[in-house]
């Protein structure tokens, strides 16, 4: 039977390439079940309500990615903390900082929920939506109840990166397992059984979330872990705060403007839709195939972002321990797998489309398949290169340059992409908002590779 210390000293002594599908296959599946809370809702309302209903699920992605981002926050930065505390041997500063991260996550769902049931009105009016949209009243009803699971949610998938950062990457598949698991079981029951539409898609969600939720936090209760929950311990520390934030900062920022984008993807599809589409609820279609192409995309990116999870304990413990030889391999690794991921998805999006448009709208109308089948060829184009960007990004953070990984994190979704998306929309419309991802990819990955090749060479430096 494996030791506490042993689970984590393994780190730095196992092979790198045993210990990266190690850790980034339980990673992978479990950002996989993960992703299937939203897309499983999003195929049973798509076929259990209406096409129109998916927009509404798609107003309120912005808001959903918010959580995401506080999640991420806490969650990665703590994980990066452990993983380094563990790897210099000062196992209470990491039990500590396990600790911070319970808290600040419970008391951010709380706030969520409640500035969101207060300003509820407020805050779907900026959502994007075109005037007199269908898909704002379908979107009310399911964020109004999502509140009340934001704690949970939070909790859930903030936690499971600590538990991972630990060396029980298993414990955090389960979790995401058991929770979507119980939300595939739970939609149809509430959706076509009960009748509820998107709100019985909505609980679903929140009860699921929650039996994630309690999973997590046994384990990190018990003597299993290697490090703790323990509230008699807890010391309240502003630095240690600021430490996790400053960790968790690159990916809080990410998830922050993908927010962004999302919303001026949502404004920009009731702009232009009804005049690119030629039908009179051309917002709404055009929103639900957005809806619809990133769903896909979510499920080709989560695998990616599995494997830069697997690869962060790695990373951060080698790093730590100034074993700069394994960390050069873990990250050369890191990026085979990713990009090998990303063009799996690129082949399956421009070869069957059509097929994947219709496991969310069999019967959609005729305005919807064209736009779904064609932005989604589009929007994929260099859709392999993500790979490298994700890996990379998270790569300046564990090397101890959170500035650097913030700035490639923004460089995306931020420098390049919403400037495209104004600009080609102001000249092309609809299709050119849709053209804007794929020049987004390009500027960002020349960008990237210039700054990784400096970073590779100082490290290849220090590993001599």
């Amino acid at each position: 039977m494996e030791t506490n210390t042993q689970a984590a000293d393994r780190l730095g002594t196992e092979k790198v390439g045993k210990l990266l599908m190690r850790f980034s296959v339980p990673a992978i599946v479990g950002m996989l079940v993960n992703a299937l809370y939203n897309v499983v809702d999003r195929v049973f309302v798509g076929r259990g309500v209406d096409e129109t209903a998916l927009g509404g699920l798609s107003l309120i992605l912005p808001l959903m990615t918010i959580f995401m981002a506080f999640a991420m926050l806490f969650g990665i930065g703590t994980a990066n903390m452990i993983s380094m505390r563990l790897g210099q041997g000062r196992r209470e500063d990491a039990e500590n900082a396990l600790n911070h991260c319970f808290w600040l996550l419970i008391m951010t769902g709380i706030v969520i929920m409640v500035v969101g049931l207060v300003f509820l009105e407020p805050i779907l009016s900026i959502l994007g939506a075109e005037e007199n949209s269908v898909s704002l009243g379908y979107a009310r009803d399911y964020f109004r109840i999502i509140l009340f699971g934001a704690a949970f949610s939070l909790v859930s998938f903030g936690l499971s990166h600590c538990t991972r950062a630990q060396g029980f990457p298993n414990i955090t598949m389960i979790s995401m397992f058991f929770g979507a698991g119980l939300n595939i079981l739970l939609d149809p029951i509430f959706i076509f059984g009960l009748g509820w539409g998107v709100q019985g898609a909505a609980w679903a969600t929140i009860i699921s979330q929650l039996g994630s939720c309690i999973w997590i936090l046994s384990f990190n209760f018990s003597k299993k872990a290697v490090i703790r929950l323990k509230f008699k311990t807890f010391k309240p520390s502003f630095a240690i705060v600021l430490q996790i934030m400053a960790f968790g900062s690159a990916q809080f920022l990410l998830q922050f403007i993908m927010s962004g984008v999302q919303l001026l993807y949502n404004t920009s599809m009731g702009w232009y839709g009804s005049a690119a589409l030629g039908v009179a609820n051309g917002g709404d279609i055009a929103l639900s195939g957005m809806n619809i192409n990133g769903s896909f995309l979510m499920l080709i990116l989560m695998p990616v972002f599995g494997i830069n999870q697997g690869a962060q304990p790695i990373l951060g413990y080698n790093y730590g321990a100034k074993k700069f030889h394994r960390v050069l391999r873990a990250y050369l690794l890191a990026i085979t797998g990713a990009t090998a991921i990303c063009l799996f998805g690129f082949i399956i999006a421009e070869c069957f489309s059509r097929q994947l448009v219709g496991l969310f709208a069999p019967d959609g109308s005729p305005a919807l398949i064209l736009f779904s089948v064609r932005a989604l060829r589009i929007m994929l184009l260099l859709l392999p290169l993500n790979g490298f960007q994700i890996v990379s990004s998270n790569f300046f953070v564990v090397t101890g340059r959170p500035k650097t990984s913030i700035f490639l994190s923004i460089l995306r979704q931020f420098v390049a992409l919403i400037p495209c998306i104004y600009i080609f929309g102001r000249i092309w419309g609809l299709w050119g908002v849709v053209a804007a991802a794929p020049v987004a990819d390009g500027i960002s990955f020349i960008v990237t590779g210039l700054m990784i090749l400096i970073e590779l060479k100082k490290l290849r430096g220090k590993s001599e």
